[in-house]
């Protein structure tokens, strides 16, 4: 898979659509990224970023349908995937903030493999917070922010 035909089947599929549009090739930690620039950013997005979650799932399927390698592009429209990870990681920055002023352990809600990786990194070195997440075999997990007094187990994801 290149990621010229990776950008081309995006072109195509955003054609479609009848948008008018540009499409950037990023190199973000050896994965492409392919962000959309356009006037209509919300109606690709959609609400709480679920059709861009469908575009890029199709254009992956679409992508690896001939392939014996599996391609894994991200799709992003002007940057929205960014400033979401670092909203989300703002509010889990607060919320561990709660930990540290009270000493008490703060369940969070459920979240899939991305995620947890996101909160165990920011956590990472820490030296106050220790993240710890549950067992399972559920897709979606839940994270505990403890202080690292309370428990000295590595984190799993």
């Amino acid at each position: 898979m290149s990621s010229q035909s990776a950008r081309e089947t995006l072109e195509i599929m955003l054609g479609h659509l009848g948008l008018v549009f540009e499409v950037e090739e990023i190199e973000q930690a050896g994965r492409l990224v392919l962000n959309i620039r356009t006037r209509e950013a919300g109606r690709l997005i959609g609400r709480d970023g679920h059709t861009l979650e469908d575009l890029q799932y199709l254009l992956n399927r679409i992508l690896n349908r001939h392939d014996d390698t599996t391609a894994n592009v991200i799709v992003d429209v002007e940057g929205y995937r960014q400033k979401e990870k670092q909203d989300f990681l703002g509010r889990i920055r607060e919320l561990a903030g709660q930990v540290r002023s009270t000493g008490r352990p703060l369940v969070l809600a459920p979240m899939n493999s991305f995620d947890r990786r996101l909160v165990h990194q920011a956590f990472a070195d820490d030296p106050e917070i220790l993240t710890r997440s549950e067992e399972g075999a559920s897709r979606l997990k839940q994270i505990t922010l403890m202080p690292r007094s309370a428990g000295a187990a590595p984190p799993e994801s």
